[in-house]
């Protein structure tokens, strides 16, 4: 017998905040309990010291799971239920007819989950090196996560899940694109749906989720003091940004200071918090605009093509990869995320992009281009500061 399309009790989302309203859904936290300098693990700092306002300093809504037993996970935080196990990759298009089929745990109400959906999902207490994986950034407890095949000439990492969302621009050299997580490595990034060689559809993973169906809208308020308040997620924002690039040391500390309307609680957000306002039917090269909802003013600059562009911006949030785990931040771009193939600049992971970069180095250095595709970095990245609304 089919189950009716209800929410069951672990699935209701709506939370009361201290001043009443209901939030449309809470973000996950990273799951990180570790602290890092620029160069790897440290002790706890303390309030005013360096490196303080990190993850780990924060620890609200930590990830909760339950297996119910019929091949199905809840998510006790955001309240959405999840495939436990992908099975095997397909196309875009089979996965799309699987979701209509699918009659999992009962329900016949699965769907392929939004970028900011399926993004809830990961946990930064993973750890990748390079093309090796390690430990996964998926809770493994209760998610089947596969690595690439390496005898049939793939990467560990060459596992990734892909969402419903398609990029509203063309990456590499006009490629349609969609954008996935690599639970492996640890990134968001756009992949190309059919394979450029061929024309054939690629084939990726698809993790199945129902529930919720306003998880990842955002209700935008200004307050007109220079903040942002948005309804959904109970979090206020920096309407502006910091102005300027700064390294991760310093991004830290910019938000430690910030006294903005009144608030002195101001702090770097994580991965998942910053990538909660990134607005994905935006990019530069189709909108002329960020990947953000335009009640927010972002900082323009002009990138290694002498096109204007707009900034990365920092996060709170450690990404151990390589062989000084520590040493990298995650940040999410709301411009292009350009790369550097074969002497050519080009967006290659597309607008919304969520990537790392060395948490410190020579400005005067800056920008370089790392990886097979040839990421550009800039570590010196801008800032935009969240509070929790109380």
């Amino acid at each position: 017998m089919i189950r009716k399309k209800v929410m069951t009790v672990l699935s209701v989302v709506f939370l009361l905040v201290g001043n009443g309203y209901a939030l449309d859904y809470p973000i996950v936290h990273t799951g990180i309990t570790k602290w890092y300098d620029d160069k790897g693990e440290i002790s706890a700092p303390s309030q005013g010291k360096d490196f303080y306002g990190q993850d780990a300093d924060y620890r609200e809504n930590m990830p909760r799971y339950k297996d119910n037993g019929d091949g199905t996970v809840t998510d006790l935080v955001t309240g959405l239920m999840w495939e436990a196990d992908m099975g095997e990759k397909m196309t875009f298009d089979e996965a799309q007819e699987k979701a209509k089929t699918s009659r999992l745990g009962g329900y016949d109400d699965w769907r392929i989950p939004t970028i900011k959906e399926l993004y809830s999902l990961i946990n930064y207490s993973g750890r990748v090196m390079g093309d090796r994986a390690i430990d996964m950034f998926i809770d493994t407890r209760y998610f089947k996560q596969p690595i690439g095949d390496v005898k049939k000439g793939e990467r560990e990492i060459d596992a990734q899940t892909w969402s419903a969302t398609e990029y509203v621009g063309k990456t590499m050299r006009g490629a349609e694109t969609v954008f996935g997580v690599n639970f492996v490595d640890g990134r968001i990034k756009g992949y190309p749906k059919y394979d450029p060689r061929t024309g054939k559809p690629n084939k990726m993973y698809f993790r199945l989720v129902r529930g919720n169906p306003d998880y990842g809208k955002n209700r935008f308020i200004d307050n007109g003091d220079g903040t942002i308040s948005d309804l959904a997620t109970g979090l206020m924002w920096q309407k502006a940004d910091s102005g300027r690039g700064m390294d991760w040391e310093d991004a830290l500390r910019y938000a430690q200071e910030l006294e903005l309307a009144g608030y002195k609680d101001w702090r770097l957000p994580s991965a998942k918090e910053l990538q909660s306002i990134v607005d994905y039917t935006r990019a530069p090269s189709v909108t002329n605009t960020a990947a953000i909802d335009p009640v927010f003013d972002i900082s323009t600059f002009i990138d290694p093509r002498g096109k204007r562009d707009y900034p990365f911006f920092w996060t709170a949030t450690t990404l151990l990869d390589g062989p000084r785990p520590g040493n990298m931040a995650v940040y999410v771009c709301f411009g292009t995320a350009l790369g550097k193939m074969r002497g050519q600049l080009m967006d290659v992971h597309g607008a919304g992009a969520v990537r790392s970069d060395p948490k410190s180095g020579d400005k005067r250095e800056y920008p370089k281009y790392f990886g097979p595709q040839g990421d550009v970095q800039y570590v010196y990245n801008y800032v935009r500061c969240v509070r929790t609304i109380r």
